[in-house]
């Protein structure tokens, strides 16, 4: 077990890294949704989901 840890210890890193950098992302958009925010950044007047997407203020 330890000599195929040893062997695919670089692919191992890179998946933790690609794993790590993901939750961070997913964290991160589920903040912003939480707040009200939102990831599109444009003007929803001409939207046909502007009533969906946004908390009406």
């Amino acid at each position: 077990m330890l000599a195929w840890i040893t062997a695919n210890l670089a692919t191992i890193l890179v998946c933790l890294v690609l794993l790590v950098i993901a939750a961070l992302v997913i964290a991160y958009l589920i903040r912003n949704k939480k707040r009200g925010k939102t990831s599109c950044g444009c003007d929803c007047s001409g939207c046909s989901l502007r009533g969906s997407c946004h908390r009406e203020r």
